[in-house]
């Protein structure tokens, strides 16, 4: 007993010109016609077909739709022995559901030759792809498949901005003045070839189905370890639930916490144990993983895109580095922070000292942040000596607002108090945060080491009574 038989027949580049007359013949014959999509030029060359576009609609991974859609086609096929099976361009090219039709054992698939895209393409180019040695790559394995190929390369699939992005973002050492150019709907009235550079690659059209690259030459390396990243950010925000839900407000407190994390592990790094690097690596890969969620609620919400915040701190890097990529001389660390103060000045257009500070910052250094942005414009004293006797005036007001039964001045003179402190500390070249969180640090330990005391002499800690606690405390510090 034979097999049931997909018939596959390919509907060219664009218009009924380019479909061949086998092509038009397999399809009269047919008496049962499947579009894989109706969103193709010479789609209406299929009469009382059914159409597989509600599958791209509803799937949530390519992967998805090509497995439905092979396996509606196989059932189609038992059921009436024969059906037909159009695709756009040309059956052998970029067509998985053909692939996968041709591997199935279910079905007896029979492919027939039709016209391409890559027709239309080598003549706008005006290339001879075996003279040329160009290479076919699919956009969408683009890191992987590109690996090392320095071009001539066609890639296609790509139908979307958000890929031409991950395109960019593989070529990690890219100039971005490399020639490309993106062809668009060849053979159709409204055909489009642009020609840009790679730094604009994903900027200079409106991607669309239709739509395919040229890369002339590459000298970079492909970074595939950055797309597969960007990808899997990707892919769980479309189908993790609890990604989803996320927004840049709620993921917030994970940002402090990750940034928090890494500055611990940079504290417990120790230049003689390698193994300390494991927990910096890790802890600086889930700060970078913050980074990529928000560029890819920002690239859905079609603001930008990874692309965007690599290459805007890469060219805003370069512009404030003018001693190494200019002609500017600085010889000292100085020098180089006050031409980037005064690069930072023109480039934002502010109009205070306090412009772009960034007040989410923990207190502390808020407050130093905003102390040094003063000194710059010479309000400050000159040396910790001015500073230093601001403490204990703000603390003898603590204490009479306190004693005096004032809860909000309390507050106010504490804050001042505390203010006072960090501009002692930065006129030591301290910073008030790190010194803060090292006391914190040592109380913690100590008190840690408290508490195992009272654990040895067989005392409950809140039945010790504060003499006691003192003395086991001063007992720590001595041994330590």
């Amino acid at each position: 007993m034979s097999l049931p038989r997909v018939v596959v027949v390919g509907l060219g580049p664009a218009g009924p010109e380019y479909v061949t007359e086998h092509t038009l013949h397999e399809i009269q014959r047919a008496r049962h016609r499947y579009l894989r999509t109706s969103r193709h030029p010479s789609a209406g060359l299929v009469p009382d077909a059914l159409t597989f576009d509600e599958v791209y609609e509803r799937a949530d991974t390519f992967d998805d739709v090509y497995a439905e859609i092979t396996d509606r086609l196989v059932a189609a096929a038992t059921e009436h022995g024969e059906v037909l099976y159009a695709v756009p361009g040309s059956p052998l090219v970029l067509e998985r559901t053909v692939r996968a039709l041709l591997a199935d054992p279910r079905v007896d698939c029979v492919v027939h030759p039709a016209m391409s895209f890559l027709d239309l393409a080598y003549a706008r180019l005006g290339i001879d792809p075996v003279e040329a040695r160009l290479t076919l790559v699919d956009g969408h394995e683009f890191a992987t498949a590109a690996a090392g190929n320095p071009g001539p390369m066609l890639v296609a699939h790509t139908h979307a901005n958000w890929v031409l992005s991950d395109i960019k973002l593989a070529v990690e050492h890219a100039e971005g003045d490399e020639a490309v150019v993106l062809l668009q709907r060849l053979g159709a009235p409204d055909e489009a070839v642009t020609r840009t550079t790679w730094a604009e690659l994903d900027r200079s059209v409106e991607a669309d189905h239709l739509t395919c690259l040229y890369i002339p030459h590459l000298a970079a390396p492909v970074a595939a370890e950055m797309v597969r990243f960007h990808q899997l950010a990707r892919t769980l925000r479309e189908e993790c639930p609890w990604d989803q839900e996320q927004t840049h407000q709620t993921l917030v407190k994970y940002l402090l916490e990750e940034a928090y994390e890494v500055v611990d592990a940079l504290q417990a790094l120790d230049p003689d144990d390698p193994a300390t690097d494991e927990a910096l690596v890790e802890e600086l890969g889930d700060l970078l993983y913050q980074v990529e969620f928000h560029a890819t609620i920002a690239e859905q919400e079609g603001r930008f895109t990874m692309a965007d915040v690599v290459q805007g701190v890469h060219d805003k890097m370069v512009r404030r580095h003018p001693h190494v990529f200019g002609d500017v001389a600085a010889h000292d660390a100085a020098t180089v922070v006050a031409n980037w103060e005064v690069i930072k000045q023109t480039e934002k257009a502010r109009t205070s000292v306090f412009d772009g500070v960034p007040v989410s910052q923990p207190s502390l250094s808020y407050a130093s942040a905003v102390q040094k942005k003063a000194a710059k414009v010479g309000f400050d004293w000159p040396d910790v000596h001015g500073a230093l006797p601001k403490i204990a005036e703000e603390a003898a007001e603590l204490v009479e607002a306190a004693v005096g039964g004032d809860p909000a001045g309390t507050v106010d003179e504490l804050g001042d108090l505390l203010f006072a402190v960090v501009n002692v500390a930065r006129h030591l070249d301290v910073d008030p945060e790190l010194a803060l969180r090292a006391a914190t640090r040592k109380f913690r330990r100590r008190f840690e080491q408290v508490e195992a005391l009272a654990q040895a002499r067989g005392i409950e800690l809140r039945d010790a009574g504060l003499t006691t606690l003192d003395a086991w405390w001063d007992e720590v510090k001595t041994r330590e």
